[in-house]
Parts: C-alpha cells; structure tokens; sequence
C-alpha cells in the first residue's frame, strides 16, 4: 500500500496528514473510517485527512486544533512524502 502524507512535528506534537480523495472529506462517516484505518500506518499520531478541490483548495479533516494549523499553512510548505507499507 502507498500512501501520499506527511509527518509534521510542530510545537511539541507529531502528527501525520494523509492525502485522500474529495468524497471522503466531504462525508464525515467516510472520513472518520479513513482516520481509524490509517491509524495502523501512523501509530499514536492524530492523523489529519487533506483532499483538494478542483482548483487545489485544501480541505482538512481531524483534530480542530491541527487542522486549523495546516489551513493557514501555504500546502507547498507541508513535506509530503510518498509511503509505502506492505
């Protein structure tokens, strides 16, 4: 499995963003189902799905806090990285 994301430690937290498609942040039951499923590739990190739209606006869906932190964070300063778990 590959997975496109980050793992952001900021002010203390560690934390993984996990790039996911548009339907899944539009819908809050398929996005907490995403957070808990990638919960194994990033263990004991709040995880925090992004999807964009189709101009490459960033929605963010997760911890409040973390999520209004990347919203103010230009999505070319986030370290993303390719994943790849067997």
């Amino acid at each position: 499995m590959q997975i496109e994301g980050a793992v952001i430690k900021e002010q203390g937290q560690t934390f993984a963003v996990v790039v996911v498609k548009r339907h899944i942040t539009e819908s809050q039951h398929e996005a907490e189902r995403a957070t808990r499923s990638f919960g194994r590739y990033f263990p004991g990190m709040p995880i925090v799905l992004m999807s964009q739209d189709s101009r490459g606006r960033p929605t963010y869906f997760g911890r409040r806090d973390i999520a209004n932190f990347l919203a103010r964070m230009p999505i070319s300063a986030i370290p993303w990285k390719r994943y790849s778990f067997s």
